[in-house]
């Protein structure tokens, strides 16, 4: 405050607070002002918040497995699709698609054939997780859903994406067993090496609809490898396709 040429007084009025708010700032030091009240105050004192109040920035520091939760979106479709396309292009070891129709990758990501042919030459195992577009739980969701692009033809159209890519080693595609449908169907995982962004479906919304998480591994047990086993839990016991 010396350094700022204000006393407790003008500091008070410069803020918009009592001067007796400002002087049990001053006498208690394990108080935390208002996350407002501290902005204008590091704004007129012309400082950084962690030289006044560490605490508040320690306590905004993530230190357990919230670590992992990179970013969190209330829609799929509020994500960028240059987050999708950095993800793709920064993976080198493992992409694992494991939505249950997985077509609105090819609309979003231009020329994702080829970025998939790419990355499979590379050394890059590539799986796609899709649901039965047969299944009952195709049938289920497609009349909750009652939307005119069904579920079904959702996931035809990734297959159809898919045959063109041809039989490649290192390109792998299952549907999920009957057993499993309604676990897939409800939560998407999408795997890219350390990151994953994952959609919970919610009641009848489709999945651009839900809310998507964007994780990135910090370690084991965390959200991301809890996530990771369920993805390969219904992989191993998915039934596998030519398409």
């Amino acid at each position: 405050m010396e350094d700022a040429k204000l006393t407790p007084r003008k500091l008070a009025t410069r803020i918009g607070v009592a001067p007796k708010t400002v002087e049990r700032w001053l006498a208690d030091a394990e108080l935390l002002p208002h996350a407002r009240n501290r902005v204008d105050a590091c704004r007129a004192l012309k400082v950084d918040e962690d030289m006044i109040w560490p605490k508040a920035v320690q306590e905004r520091v993530k230190t357990g497995h919230d670590r992992e939760l990179a970013h969190a979106y209330p829609y799929r479709s509020a994500c960028p699709s240059t987050v999708w396309g950095e993800l793709i292009a920064g993976a080198s070891t493992d992409i694992f698609f494991a939505g249950y129709t997985n077509y609105f990758v090819w609309l979003e990501q231009p020329a994702f054939t080829e970025t998939l042919r790419r990355k499979i030459a590379s050394g890059c195992r590539v799986r796609f997780l899709l649901g039965d577009p047969d299944g009952e739980v195709t049938r289920q969701r497609e009349a909750i859903e009652d939307v005119a692009l069904n579920v079904g033809t959702r996931i035809r159209i990734s297959l159809e994406h898919l045959g063109r890519l041809g039989p490649l080693d290192g390109l792998e595609t299952r549907f999920s067993s009957p057993e499993d449908a309604v676990n897939h169907v409800s939560l998407s995982v999408f795997r890219f090496d350390h990151d994953a962004l994952v959609t919970p479906h919610l009641a009848r919304l489709v999945g651009h609809d839900s809310p998507l998480l964007h994780l990135r591994r910090q370690g084991d047990g965390g959200m991301f490898d809890r996530f990771a086993e369920h993805a390969d839990e219904l992989w191993d016991r998915g039934v596998p396709q030519t398409p």
